[in-house]
């Protein structure tokens, strides 16, 4: 099996790497230095005029994944807005207060994201018990979990990432992500073969974090070996 790379981007210099790097599938945010909030209507907006799927990060706000109703109005009037441009999926979580899943505010953001391809993003990552997240993820009507298995990095949770892949028995997704790179890219893929990788394929310039687009290739590259 061939494994897909989708790239998570926070900027228009980023959309165009992953144009001229033929990344798979787009994660559309903003403020990934925050682990992503929702993109501006300018980035969703040349998005859609790109080839590539793309799908819009649905964060209200940095910090916990515990939401307020007011945050729920207005994850709602993101998603409308990644409607009206026609995008491919939409990318979301939200956790209690106890550390489990929000089950009745993750319903809520399903039910209005009619149309819409899902990604459970990595609120599941801050959870206890990570592998039992598959089954909710599936009831809820997600198609794609995004996790590092727990862990700050994909390859340290490799071990849980093959666990809930195995529980996802074909049902959904498990994609995993952070710290996904050029170095480790083989190893993940030589223990357990996963339909998609998710990376930033960023590079350090000038002090900061910029996508590359021969990353992207490299990556893409060292997937299809």
């Amino acid at each position: 099996m061939i494994s897909k790379l989708e790239v998570c981007i926070d900027s228009i210099s980023g959309l165009e790497a992953c144009i001229k790097g033929k990344a798979d599938r787009i994660e559309l945010c903003s403020s990934l230095e925050c682990g992503g909030l929702t993109p501006s209507d300018e980035l969703m907006k040349l998005a859609s005029e790109a080839n590539i799927p793309s799908r819009v990060m649905i964060r209200s706000k940095k910090g916990s994944f515990v939401y307020s109703p007011e945050d729920l109005n207005q994850m709602f009037d993101d998603i409308d807005k990644a409607r009206s441009y026609n995008l491919d999926g939409v990318v979301f979580g939200a956790t209690l207060l106890n550390g489990e899943l929000d089950q009745v505010f993750l319903d809520e953001l399903i039910s209005h994201s009619y149309g819409f391809k899902k990604t459970l993003h990595r609120a599941v990552d801050t959870i206890p018990n990570t592998i039992e997240a598959v089954e909710v993820a599936i009831n809820l009507g997600f198609d794609t979990i995004l996790s590092s298995g727990g862990f700050q990095s994909a390859v340290e949770g490799l071990a849980v990432l093959k666990a809930m892949k195995k529980r996802a028995s074909g049902r959904i997704e498990i994609m995993p992500g952070s710290g996904i790179n050029l170095q480790n890219i083989v190893e993940i893929l030589s223990d357990c073969d996963f339909a998609w990788l998710h990376s930033s394929c960023s590079i350090l310039r000038q002090g900061n974090k910029i996508t590359d687009t021969q990353t992207i290739k490299d990556i893409k590259n060292a997937i299809n070996l």
